[in-house]
């Protein structure tokens, strides 16, 4: 939609509105309407400063993207958030003029919702402006600021104290496709919940019923619900976070996921034990290579990993790879059910690396995708497991990647597989994996796979500012504090390597797995409470909740404070005269990734030299076009395409960063996870391998409407 319209029917919306509310009327709103009119007024005034901005915007954006058939980029997505959020006053102030005269027009929910989209408009026209510095002070092209601490340590300091929970109340996920938002709120509903209960001396049980009671406060008040994210967010706790997302690790969710999911006939979680490898040169078969087993930190250790094929194949029911298994007895095959008829080897081979930050997650809770990759590809599956952060910072985890790449070449037999080809599959953190494993193995001189599929990489471990980094204040699921933890996790900075007891990644005990139950009946009931209370908020006993926004709690976050006494005046961003934007009364502290570390090229690919690059397979990134980790795959791509490396990339509209694990909600995610899909078949339908016959990248809106099914 051309910016130009929809700055006009904002202008002309806000007029209505206060011509409405302000002209000789007999409408019995009283403060209600003095509190429409002001917003639209404030509306107004950030739209007539807007327009211009993003005009700058649309003039140059196109040269940031990868080529003329891929646009993506941050400063595109910041043009298309802002765009959002203005159809929303829109489709809102519309209505208002509409109805206002109704029955059953509730003002004072209305003036609420206006007030959260005025407040959320303030805060994006701030990232706007950080966005135009960023344009200033890059090369044309250059999506970071990479020499540029002075601007990346601004960026920090400004999402430390700008206010953020507008964009986790009423707003919440506004950016997003409209199938998605109900789970965002369930997230958001959950974590709060989960925080509250979080580190008191209750059994899972027990957490489980004190969330109960304490979602239903934060499902009928947006404002107190966003209050309370940001808080837990602006200051996370590493353990809580883990804590929380490992929920998806227990029986009864992975237990709904394979109902839900493709069944299969083969999924076996095995050990490898750390013994030396030897593997053929690639230059020289007849030349052999040793590979040592994991060293890093605390001497050499197992690797666990997941096997999931659809279908049983040779190999996969033999006594040596049972004997890998994890469980104990060892699982009876498949293949001795007399229904099942045995299959073939494959030729093909998706060695797999799940996301979560580097500090959470394992196979278990990205099976849903894992299946029906299996099925549609009809291929087996090795999935890694590898130590997570902070206890097993960086290289254990790339050690462990790559010893079960080269373990996965050596006994593929075993894997149901020939491995004429070889796919490496990760999504996020895992994508990083599989590119620095690639890596590793160029270094070594072994074989590297045939392709890569990168879905929403992190290609540059570090807090550097980008156009779509500044998504990070408004993302619930990948917000700063959380994102520059993660990434000091897996450097190491201020934390001490533990060795993980056995099992310490699995959350299969009774009162867990109880607790999680009553988690999900939380999030149904809290959902169906929802959708009674708009209506039941008519009444006068419900106003005050809706006007929680100006409240005490929040009163300090929705005000334009002084600059903060403890902070530098010359550290502060200068904003146009007569702007500043909200401030958070709680403070975050975000610590930028100053370890050296982070700019090891095995761990911020993108710092990576030419020669550490050249030779890499194929390299296919599936990103969305609103991840803050969207610059992240951009430049990476364009670093190879520069070199003469074979790579392409897709950019999906609408999905949030880790799509692949909501596959199943909506037709959207689906289409995303058949385009990742596509991609690996690509490789391994790929009949030359030299780099001139490597496919043109797509058109992102064509590519998934002409591909429904991938």
């Amino acid at each position: 939609m051309d910016y130009k319209l929809v700055f006009a029917a904002l202008e002309t919306v806000c007029e209505d509105n206060v011509s409405i509310f302000c002209g000789p009327s007999e409408l019995p709103y009283g403060a209600v309407a003095t509190r429409l009119v002001t917003c639209s007024r404030q509306i107004q005034e950030h739209g007539r400063a807007l327009e211009p901005v993003v005009a700058s915007f649309v003039a140059v954006y196109h040269h940031y993207d990868f080529d003329a058939h891929t646009p993506g980029n941050g400063y595109r997505t910041l043009v298309k958030v802002l765009q959002s959020c203005l159809l929303h006053i829109i489709h809102k102030g519309r209505y208002i003029a509409s109805n206002y005269n109704g029955a059953f027009f509730r003002a004072d929910h209305n003036a609420s919702e206006m007030e959260a989209y005025c407040s959320a408009l303030c805060q994006l026209r701030a990232l706007l402006h950080l966005a135009q510095r960023l344009l200033n002070d890059n090369d044309c092209g250059q999506l970071y600021s990479l020499q540029d601490g002075d601007l990346s340590s601004r960026f920090v300091q400004e999402y430390s104290s700008m206010h953020k929970a507008c964009f986790y109340g009423r707003c919440l996920g506004f950016q997003f496709s409209p199938a998605l938002r109900p789970f965002l709120q369930t997230i958001v509903i959950s974590m709060v919940s989960y925080g509250e209960t979080y580190g008191k001396q209750q059994s899972g049980l027990g957490m489980a019923a004190l969330s109960l009671l304490t979602s239903g406060k934060y499902v009928i008040d947006p404002e107190l619900r966003g209050a309370e994210f940001e808080r837990i967010t602006q200051n996370l706790d590493m353990q809580f976070w883990k804590s929380f997302w490992n929920l998806t690790e227990s029986g009864l969710i992975t237990g709904f996921n394979r109902i839900a999911s493709s069944p299969v006939q083969v999924n076996l979680t095995l050990t490898m034990p750390p013994v030396a490898l030897r593997l053929p040169l690639a230059s020289d078969p007849s030349l052999t290579a040793t590979v040592s087993p994991p060293l890093a930190h605390w001497g050499p250790g197992p690797v666990h990993v997941r096997l999931i094929s659809h279908e049983i194949r040779e190999g996969q029911d033999s006594e040596e790879l049972l004997a890998l298994s994890s469980r104990d007895p060892p699982p009876i095959p498949a293949s001795q059910l007399p229904w099942v008829q045995k299959q073939p080897r494959s030729p093909w081979l998706i060695i797999h690396i799940h996301g979560g930050g580097f500090v959470a997650q394992t196979s278990k809770s990205h099976e849903n995708y894992l299946r029906t990759w299996s099925k549609e590809l009809n291929v087996p599956i090795l999935s890694v497991d590898y130590s997570l952060s902070p206890e097993a910072p960086f290289p254990r985890a790339l050690e462990e990647c790559f010893y079960a790449y080269c373990w996965a070449l050596k006994n593929c037999h075993l894997l149901g597989s020939t491995a004429e080809r070889v796919c490496m599959a990760g999504d996020s953190a895992g994508g990083n994996l599989c590119i620095t494993v690639s890596m590793k193995a160029m270094s070594s001189g072994i074989r590297v796979p045939d392709g890569i599929m990168a879905a929403y990489p992190a290609t540059l471990l570090t807090t550097d500012a980008s156009p779509s980094r500044l998504l990070t204040l408004i993302d619930p699921l990948l917000p700063l504090g959380v994102l520059a933890k993660c990434l000091n996790a897996y450097a190491g900075a201020d934390c001490q390597a533990v060795q993980p007891s056995v099992g310490n990644g699995s959350l299969s005990s009774l009162g867990r797995d109880t607790a999680v139950l009553l988690s999900d009946l939380t999030q149904g009931a809290s959902n169906w409470i929802q959708s009674f209370l708009d209506p039941a908020r008519t009444s006068g006993g419900a106003r005050s909740l809706s006007q929680s926004p100006r409240r005490s709690l929040n009163n300090a976050t929705l005000k334009t404070p002084a600059p903060n006494s403890t902070q530098n005046c010359e550290d502060h961003v200068e904003y146009p005269a007569g702007f500043q934007p909200l401030r958070s009364e709680c403070l975050a502290f975000v610590r930028p990734t100053s370890c050296p570390i982070i700019k090891n090229p095995f761990v911020s690919p993108l710092l990576a030299p030419n020669e550490l690059l050249r030779g890499l397979p194929p390299v296919h990134i599936v990103a969305s076009a609103l991840d803050a980790l969207l610059d992240d795959s951009v430049m990476f791509a364009k670093k190879l395409r520069d070199m003469g490396q074979p790579v392409s990339l897709t950019v999906v509209e609408d999905m949030p960063h880790g799509f692949l694990s909501l596959s199943q909600l909506s037709k959207e995610t689906d289409v995303a996870s058949a385009i990742c899909m596509d991609q690996m078949r690509r490789i391994f339908q790929r009949e030359n391998p030299t780099p001139s016959l490597r496919r043109r990248p797509v058109l992102q809106e064509t590519y998934i409407s002409s591909n429904p099914s991938g």
